[in-house]
């Protein structure tokens, strides 16, 4: 996954990643559901041009069974960066969002390669589940 951008937004760094190939929905709920196994309380949404509803998730083996729409987000505590997160990923695209606070020293600032460097390894880790 190759990311495209960090900017800093009201305390909040904002990125843009592209992933290796468009995906499907299948794909999609295949990372949410790696993700969702290492998130302190985590939520999921399903959104598309019309409506964004959250889902009642209880288990990671829930994710599959979400009813396709245009994105996917997932948000929570992430377990692996000690920080909450927010990512969405859109159906049919290469494109995925992230939202991590500039809750600590790693994420103060929007600079493109430290940022790279924090993230880069989860993010891989994210597509490669949904080739798993």
């Amino acid at each position: 996954m190759k990311l495209l951008g960090v900017e800093k937004k009201d305390n909040w760094l904002y990125s843009e990643w592209q992933l290796t190939y468009h995906v499907g929905w299948k794909r999609i709920l295949s990372a949410a559901e790696l993700l969702f196994e290492y998130m302190r309380a985590p939520e999921v949404l399903a959104g598309d041009a019309y409506c964004e509803k959250t889902i009642a998730v209880k288990e990671a083996k829930d994710v599959m069974a979400i009813e396709e729409r245009g994105s996917l987000t997932i948000r929570g505590g992430s377990e692996i960066l000690n920080v909450p997160i927010m990512i969405t990923f859109y159906n049919q695209s290469d494109m995925v969002r992230l939202y991590v606070p500039c809750a600590t020293e790693e994420f103060a600032e929007a600079d493109y390669r430290e940022f790279n460097l924090s993230m880069c390894q989860f993010m891989d880790s994210a597509e490669i589940a949904m080739y798993g």
